[in-house]
């Protein structure tokens, strides 16, 4: 059995290192398991690089490898995408995950295993570890979203760039979140905690967006869905059917987030709680992106864009967010005749919760912000009259692409 061990040592609060010396190896020797390989990374993308080296090394073993990855969900982006873009005469073997949580926020760890107040600090680190290492584990594919940031189409004789590609397996997002994100880097030297991300927040929270919008089907439904609070499932979308099933939406945008694998961004934010729900195994449809979006216009008080509007708006935003943290509420959230929310009555949901196979963001070209994707917390720029587009991708068989032990 092929095993590499690969830490982020900067990652988060810099703890991985003591943690994999202290807990991580400990546990692998306990069970007689000698990893092939234990890495620290030096640079972004270097876990990747690690892994394909090492393939490259190992000729035409076409063996699974298990991989320990004691990072955040930002590391596991760059080993994904490093490897999808690593040139190889083969398919690359399945890569089977331990993950180890290192990062800041940790949604995959998290939605994987769900955090207890009870759960003792490092015991619940070494969960996905434990299952590997003791045998007694299940494997747990993971879907992957491919973003595609197209630059605008160029007439002949001239040659348009090539698109630029990036993979997710967590969220892909534009508007609040990607700008968020977006503004977060630049106070992570002075605040390496999540606190950072609701500073940026607060920088943002009266900005709205401009795009229009395209959902598609996933594969095997048919339909665009959309979550139905009052019977408690997804249902088709009022404006996708058989004769037109792709549906089309306006801005402006104040919210538009969409995630794969995941229920949650961090231990209690559940910005798409029922994600985990419309697994394709339970579903038998192919894999979905659970979208999350907010849209000034659906607010009955809704006149026109100023800055006024903006400001009031934001209160609303904030309650959308507040109510994420209170095992996601917001999906029950509705506007009263008065505009103000509540959870009783039958006026307009506040959050569109859409399931779909993929969406493409056009922003338009006065809107700077509007041109920022976020996919894992790599931050994609969408150049003048270009569009982003976001598809929902299931492993190709079970002997390749990425799996988790849990």
């Amino acid at each position: 059995m092929t095993v590499l061990v690969i830490y982020n040592p900067v990652c988060g609060d810099r703890s991985a290192k003591a943690l994999f010396d202290d807990y991580v190896l400990p546990l692998l020797a306990e069970h007689k398991i000698t990893p092939d390989k234990v890495i620290a990374t030096e640079s972004s993308g270097h876990a990747g690089k690690i892994v394909a080296d090492f393939l490259a090394s190992a000729g035409d073993q076409q063996e699974p490898v298990s991989v320990v990855l004691g990072s955040g969900d930002g590391t596991l982006h760059e080993l994904i995408n490093e490897l999808n873009n690593t040139p190889t005469t083969k398919p690359l073997p399945r890569i089977h995950l331990a993950l180890v949580p290192a990062g800041t926020a940790n949604a995959l760890y998290s939605s994987l295993y769900p955090p207890s107040p009870s759960d003792d600090p490092i015991q619940y680190k070494l969960k996905s570890v434990r299952a590997f290492a003791s045998g007694a584990h299940r494997s747990v594919p993971l879907n992957l979203a491919v973003n595609v940031i197209s630059p605008p189409r160029a007439a002949p004789p001239a040659k348009a760039p090539a698109p630029q590609v990036s993979i997710s397996a967590v969220v892909a997002s534009t508007a609040l979140h990607a700008s968020i994100l977006h503004d977060s880097e630049a106070l992570r030297a002075e605040d390496p905690t999540m606190g950072r991300f609701k500073t940026a927040a607060m920088q943002n929270i009266t900005r709205w967006y401009y795009a229009s919008v395209k959902l598609f089907p996933r594969t095997g439904a048919g339909l665009v869905e959309v979550y139905d609070p009052t019977v408690g499932a997804f249902v088709p979308h009022e404006e996708s059917s058989e004769d037109e099933p792709i549906v089309d939406l306006v801005g402006p945008f104040a919210y538009f987030l969409s995630t794969l694998n995941v229920d949650r961004l961090e231990p209690a934010f559940r910005i798409t709680p029922k994600a985990k729900e419309g697994s394709e195994a339970e579903s038998g449809h192919a894999a979905a992106l659970d979208l999350v979006l907010v849209r000034p216009m659906s607010d009955p008080t809704y006149t026109m864009d100023s800055e006024e509007a903006r400001k009031a708006f934001s209160e609303k935003t904030v309650a959308v967010l507040t109510a994420a943290y209170q095992d996601g509420g917001h999906i029950a959230l509705r506007y009263a005749e008065d505009g103000s929310i509540t959870t009783e009555g039958d006026g307009p949901l506040v959050v569109e919760y859409v399931r779909c196979g993929g969406w493409e963001w056009d922003p338009d070209d006065t809107d700077e912000r509007a041109h920022f994707v976020c996919a894992d917390g790599d931050i994609l720029t969408i150049p003048a009259s270009g569009k982003a587009r976001c598809t929902a991708a299931t492993p190709m068989n079970d002997k390749t692409g990425f799996a988790l032990y849990a």
